[in-house]
């Protein structure tokens, strides 16, 4: 069974892609929400992080804080370095997990790994295709402003720590248009029928 993955810059559209995906029947590991949750459960990555940033990395209920961490590490490129350095592992292993259960009664020859930074992490290396899901700039911005309260500096910071749209196309196995120009069920029929 093949790993496909799926990336695209902030507000590309790469959940209603995955959506469309999911009507075929295709399973798909969505990187950021899975983080998220190793973050909160895995006994061993929450200690690192405690011991990395301190007991305030964690409320007093268990809960992750987020916004101590964020405003850590969005101001020192090399404390998110080390955050990475001990998630993606985490996470890496967690795919690993889900990828053997798919293996069991699944019918279908290929899984989907969604993850917005697939390139920026290496773990497109671990995939056997990659597909980039391409808006332009402008679109993602009014598509973020929409679904996300965040103000626009902080929507462009959020995509400067990104590749650029032309540096995930070149690598791309198959990009699929989310411009309003192009039928994305039909791009997705058509990769479906090459895989």
């Amino acid at each position: 069974m093949k790993i496909i993955g799926i990336t695209g810059g902030i507000g590309s559209g790469k959940s209603t892609v995955c959506r469309l995906f999911a009507e075929y029947g295709i399973a798909i590991y969505e990187a950021d929400s899975r983080a998220k949750a190793v973050i909160a459960q895995n006994e061993a990555l929450m200690l690192a992080i405690k011991k990395q940033f301190g007991e305030n990395a964690y409320l007093p209920d268990g809960t992750y804080h987020r916004k101590y961490i964020a405003d850590i590490v969005f101001q020192q490129p090399e404390k998110l370095a080390q955050l990475n350095a001990l998630v993606h592992p985490a996470v890496r292993q967690d795919f690993i997990d889900w990828f053997a259960e798919k293996q069991i009664n699944y019918s279908h020859t290929f899984v989907l790994k969604e993850a917005a930074i697939l390139y920026e992490a290496g773990t497109d290396k671990d995939c056997d295709a990659v597909i980039t899901v391409y808006a332009p700039k402008n679109i993602r911005i009014q598509r973020i402003i929409k679904r996300d309260d965040i103000s626009i500096p902080e929507i462009r910071s959020r995509m400067q720590r990104q590749w650029a749209d032309a540096k995930k196309m070149q690598k791309a196995d198959f990009v699929i248009y989310n411009d309003g120009k192009h039928d994305l069920p039909s791009q997705v029929k058509t990769f479906m029928g090459k895989i």
